[in-house]
């Protein structure tokens, strides 16, 4: 009974908000391991303040649950996950080029990636002279063309970590570009290419670490690709690298985002609405004030495009999104008043709306929208 008054005070506080649904994120970690063979582990991505979702409280579920490692892009990330007391392995993504960065990691008891042979000199000179081992993660360039030694060089580049008196090769690992496309003839392609590096590794002695190779999409395509673990992001939070996964494996959003109407009235015919009058009414029309707008990640390209739930239906929204509030249609629902509560993604009854629906208006991806929703929308954890 607290945590429901905790949770109904604060969002009786809020203009607007997230709220997080971590038995669906529970849900989703269990459900992708069920994809796994029982020896290959889950690193869960929670870089991104865990895609916009809240990384301390979604860190600990996904732990609880049966992720073992974690993965994040910078220093700062791993840093506020730490301090919050969490003591499993995590990975960082991101580059590392600096002794301050290796200082750092660690002290934080962090795990970076090693990418080029210049990388592996300045990190071997820095422990050194710390007089620590760090476990390294070298990831080998197949076919992203981001980060990484490409595979043609990936030999040299394995040897020479693997003679550094203060590194130890943790794993090695790539990424895949395409393996949430129709046409898997890239991703094929990359995994000989990893296959290849692996056994001319093996020729020379060195003793193969952990291995990994898969995003979300490449956790759906099967067991083939695992390896010794795999790296899920999207798909934790509920949704799917494409359309043609979603019948993969059952997921469900984590995500919803709501907002109050802050006022309500009717306007005559031949009325502008929002900045530059990019709507005019044609009729008399009710409009709600909803306090939400492109500060807070929605985006203003979703002008005249957008369409959200007010009391269980769906309302247009009206010309130009603003800063900080958006103008609904709401001549066809009866009863609604300053206070109500706006559902922007999420579902309401039979019926929902996705970040998808939102990512496919605009041309992006769904992991775009999610990063999008601004600090200064609480997360609310259920």
């Amino acid at each position: 009974m607290l945590e429901r008054q905790k949770f109904s005070d604060s969002v009786a506080q809020q203009r607007a908000w997230v709220e997080i649904d971590h038995k669906a994120l529970a849900h989703n970690i269990r459900a992708l391991k069920s994809l796994l063979a029982p020896t290959t582990e889950l690193l869960a991505v929670v870089k991104a303040n865990a895609y916009g979702h809240g990384v301390i409280e979604v860190t600990k579920t996904v732990l609880e649950n049966g992720a073992t490692w974690l993965a994040i892009a910078t220093l700062g990330e791993g840093i506020e996950i730490r301090e919050a007391g969490i003591t499993a392995p995590i990975l960082v993504l991101g580059a590392t080029n600096t002794a301050a960065e290796l200082e750092a990691i660690a002290h934080w008891d962090l795990q970076p990636t090693l990418c080029t042979l210049e990388q592996q000199k300045l990190f071997q000179e820095t422990m050194k002279k710390l007089g620590k081992t760090l476990p390294v993660h070298l990831e080998i360039d197949t076919g992203m063309s981001r980060l990484g030694t490409r595979w043609e060089g990936a030999v040299e580049f394995v040897e020479a970590v693997h003679t550094s008196e203060n590194l130890e090769i943790a794993s090695i690992y790539s990424h895949f570009a395409t393996a949430d496309e129709v046409d898997l003839t890239m991703t094929h392609l990359q995994h000989e290419r990893f296959k290849t590096t692996l056994t001319e590794i093996g020729k020379l002695g060195i003793p193969l670490p952990k291995l990994h190779l898969c995003n979300s999409a490449g956790t759906m395509l099967g067991q083939e690709f695992h390896y010794d673990m795999v790296r899920p992001g999207i798909a934790i939070y509920g949704c799917y690298p494409a359309p043609h996964m979603e019948n993969v494996v059952a997921l469900k959003p984590v995500m919803q985002v709501k907002a109050r109407i802050t006022q309500v009235k009717t306007l005559p015919p031949d009325t502008g609405v929002s900045y530059g009058h990019r709507f005019v009414t044609s009729q008399k029309t009710k409009i709600a004030v909803v306090g939400i707008g492109y500060a807070d990640g929605i985006p203003r390209c979703l002008s005249n495009n957008l369409k959200v739930f007010v009391n269980g239906q769906l309302a247009p929204q009206l010309g130009s999104v603003t800063m900080d509030q958006i103008m609904l249609d709401v001549s066809h629902i009866e009863n609604v008043q300053a206070g109500d509560i706006v559902t922007l993604i999420g579902k309401e009854g039979g019926d929902r709306l996705t970040v998808d629906q939102w990512a496919n208006q605009l041309g992006t991806i769904s992991y775009e929208i999610l990063c999008g929703f601004k600090p200064r929308l609480p997360r609310i954890h259920l």
